[in-house]
């Protein structure tokens, strides 16, 4: 196991385009870290640079305690799981696993060792005689795993390891991969675009944005405590609700003030967020999480003055939640997500509301929406960095 580590990290391209921007980051001995951010963002760069597929500009990458920018990839002690398996389709499941064991020159007692250890762990045994043709997609993956697990390495970099598999396979090699991780103890890097699939599997997860790092910090503190408005947004299904506000102050209390209606806010919104004081009568962005918008009808002792009358568009009852769509006349915010669908800013799209299953709103009809004014976000309009402390 090591501790790998990026230091002032940049990637140039001979055609000038910068991809990696001073990216340092520490993956911790057997941590299990997720890079994640939108399409061209720069992850799968940095793990390639990690691996040594690609070159580093300037700054230093250390596995263990070797500088390795100069290191071969064969000799830098990593094993990567690829999003195409990248089998060989002529030989079986056991010649797969043992295939870089057997040009290492290990011997065969020990690779036939360590291959039915790897099987066993990844429940492959009953398949080792068959060729990948005859696996499925997750037993596929499996075999990518084994192999990478019978090398026995420093780290682990596996880049979006589960983007060809169905949704309902995903979930479940998910959880398998980070069970395996977890008892393994093996420093691993994982790339994903899948904010779900990172929040669920990483001790920690880091944001990247056109190549430059944003936030990394834990799943819950990521999604709690966004540094950004990028980040707030990226983070979280359905995506965060961003709209231009202005707050105002009187004594002992505030409000903040969406399109043509005003919420009051809760105080310990202001006792979490004392820089707020400093923006006194000013356009702020504000983000609420879909939980915190709720049907007033099923939260009767909610304070009145903390509600919102809006005309609802659309909703989609998944059995335990109902997902509720509305209009609020005030500006939206954009995230700066390059995935997100492109908007016409002139016109807000709907905010995004889950409600209780036993919710009664309808389809056309205004709804009293009941906000947890004690959760909202804030985000300066200017810097679109989060006001804090």
């Amino acid at each position: 196991m090591a501790t790998v580590v990026l230091d002032n990290v940049n990637k140039i391209y001979e055609n000038g385009f910068h991809a990696i921007h001073d990216l340092s980051l520490v993956i911790e001995d057997s941590e299990f870290l997720v890079l994640v951010g939108p399409s061209g963002c720069g992850k799968s760069t940095a793990l390639r640079m990690v691996a040594g597929l690609e070159t580093i500009t300037s700054g230093e990458m250390r596995i263990g305690d070797r500088l390795v920018n100069d290191v071969e990839p064969k000799d830098r002690d990593i094993a990567m799981v690829f999003q195409n398996y990248a089998l060989y389709p002529h030989m079986s499941v056991y010649d797969n696993i043992g295939f870089a064991l057997k040009l290492a020159k290990v011997p065969k007692d020990e690779i036939d060792e360590r291959v039915r250890k790897a099987a066993e762990i990844l429940e492959l045994t009953s398949n080792l005689d068959r060729k990948p043709g005859q696996l499925s997609g997750g037993q596929r993956q499996r075999v990518a795993m084994g192999r990478a697990i019978v090398r026995q390495p420093a780290a682990f970099l596996m880049d979006e390891p589960l983007s060809n598999l169905d949704a309902k396979l995903r979930v479940q090699m998910r959880a398998e991969i980070a069970g395996i991780q977890r008892d393994l103890g093996v420093t691993t890097l994982y790339v994903t675009h899948d904010q779900v699939e990172a929040m669920t599997m990483g001790d920690r997860v880091a944001v990247i944005k056109d190549g430059y790092l944003q936030q990394v910090d834990t799943p819950q503190n990521l999604y709690d405590r966004p540094n950004n408005i990028f980040v707030a947004a990226f983070i979280g299904s359905p995506s965060m609700n961003l709209y231009e506000s202005t707050i105002t102050f009187g004594e002992g209390s505030g409000s903040v003030t969406i399109g043509s209606q005003t919420l009051a806010l809760a105080p310990e919104s202001l006792a979490a967020r004392p820089a707020l004081a400093g923006y006194n009568g000013a356009r702020v962005a504000i983000g609420v999480r879909p939980e915190d918008f709720e049907d007033a009808d099923l939260a009767p002792d909610h304070p009145h003055d903390r509600t919102l009358d809006a005309p609802v568009t659309l909703l989609e009852s998944l059995g335990s939640e109902i997902m509720a769509h509305f209009t609020l006349d005030a500006p939206f915010v954009e995230s700066g997500d390059p995935d997100a669908a492109k908007q016409d800013i002139s016109v807000s799209p709907a905010a995004v509301g889950r409600f209780g299953p036993r919710s009664q709103v309808r389809t056309g009809e205004t709804a009293k929406i009941a906000v947890s004014t004690e959760n909202l976000h804030f985000f300066d309009l200017d810097t679109r960095q989060a006001i804090w402390d």
